[in-house]
């Protein structure tokens, strides 16, 4: 069976996360993606650790898990990009490719003339996805932008961690990148509309995607309140903004979720731990009622989950039918029976020898799954057979190349 995106190639020339994630996930799909790195050094991110990648022989190719994470299935091939003939093979790349996924600053490769109009002109048909912190256009297109500081210019910080005058309060940046990871599958979303644009008018065109739009967009419920309202949602930390009960709540042993999205599911709920009262009570007759009385009803749950431990409200909800859950650690989360049943848990070959532990891609497709190609690139390692199976070069010239600095 053919792949989603057989056929497609991607030249990836972006580091760190955003771009990385969106070209790992074509490339999931089907899509041959070649990763182009900086002789010597590469990604940056393989040198973010530790925890860096060991082989069972104990001789590992020295990667952090942080590359592993955003790399898989790629091809590697060093270009210097301030030599001529690095520029010259990134152009001879890009005519032989369907889309080029870049987070240069703005600007920056088009001193290289490897800017979109440049490369356009030489592959009408390319599809060129630039992801920089601010956007191509606006007052702040030149600011460089991580993620960290995204989520706290963005508005995300404001809404993540506890309330100011509780234990521990204040904005927290949340536990992951998500404002890469919300960009990079923006990113994969316009690629796959331009590529369904390019089967009508056979033309590529230049995608500009942003850390601090995504993050914005993402904001979704929040900002739309906050624009109704005209006041900023405040931090509840893991209250529900909108809906009670529906929170962590303590046990005798351990903390658990518990998120109750109905009045009929409430009524479930009260009399599940031992309190149908609550049901019938008018101060929590209905989800706008428990909004109005949230600290009085939590208090109340509060008070009464933390005489059993988890193990007794596992069972209490579960009959119930009540939405909870533990807070499981990542490995928890891993080890999972769904998740393993699920295929997201996978071992990934490495070209080194052994094999990759990575979690997996959550897209099911009934006639063309994802398929994975191996773990991460080591660097540089399909350089030689990119240049001679895409681009025709002869092992005399790949020699130039090496020699001069190209490579």
């Amino acid at each position: 069976m053919p792949e989603t995106l057989e056929g497609i190639r991607v030249l990836d020339l972006s580091r760190v996360l955003a771009g990385p994630w969106c070209a790992q996930c074509l490339g999931d799909l089907g899509a041959e993606v070649i990763k182009v790195e900086r002789p010597g050094t590469g990604d940056d991110t393989r040198h973010w650790g530790p925890p860096f990648l060991q082989m069972e022989t104990g001789e590992g190719p020295g990667e952090s898990a942080y590359f592993q994470s955003a790399n898989r299935g790629k091809r590697s091939i060093t270009v210097n990009l301030a030599d001529l003939d690095g520029q010259q093979i990134i152009r001879e790349l890009a005519g032989q490719s369907d889309v080029l996924v870049e987070n240069y600053r703005v600007g920056g490769l088009a001193r290289f003339g490897l800017d979109y109009e440049s490369l356009s002109a030489v592959n009408p048909r390319l599809i060129y996805c630039s992801i920089t912190g601010f956007g191509q256009t606006g007052p702040a297109r030149m600011r460089p932008g991580y993620d960290f500081m995204i989520q706290a210019e963005g508005g995300l910080m404001s809404l993540t961690g506890e309330a100011d005058d509780r234990p521990g309060g204040g904005p927290t940046k949340t536990g992951l990148a998500v404002s890469d990871l919300f960009t990079g599958m923006y990113a994969v979303q316009a690629v796959l509309a331009a590529i369904l644009e390019r089967e009508r008018s056979g033309q590529g065109q230049h995608i500009d995607l942003a850390l601090l739009d995504s993050t914005i967009a993402g904001l979704s419920m929040m900002a739309i309140s906050g624009l109704i309202t005209g006041t900023s949602p405040p931090r509840l930390g893991n209250a529900h903004p909108h809906v009670v009960p529906y929170r962590l709540y303590p046990t005798a042993d351990r903390p658990m979720v518990v998120a109750v999205g109905n009045n009929a599911q409430f009524a479930r709920f009260a009399s599940a731990i031992g309190l149908s009262h609550l049901a019938t009570d008018s101060r929590f007759a209905t989800n706008r009622d428990r909004l109005q009385h949230r600290e009085v009803l939590d208090g109340l749950i509060e008070n009464q989950m933390r005489g059993q431990p988890f193990s007794h409200w596992d069972a209490a909800l579960t009959a119930a039918d009540i939405p909870f859950a533990p807070v499981n650690t990542v490995l928890d989360a891993l080890n999972l029976e769904q998740t393993r049943a699920r295929g997201m848990r996978i071992e990934l070959p490495h070209a080194s020898g052994g094999t990759v532990p990575s979690p997996g891609n959550p897209i099911r497709l009934s006639r063309t799954p994802v398929r994975y190609r191996g773990a991460a690139p080591a660097l540089g390692g399909d350089t030689d057979s990119i240049l001679r199976e895409v681009l025709g070069k002869s092992s005399r010239e790949v020699k130039r190349l090496r020699a001069g600095g190209s490579i």
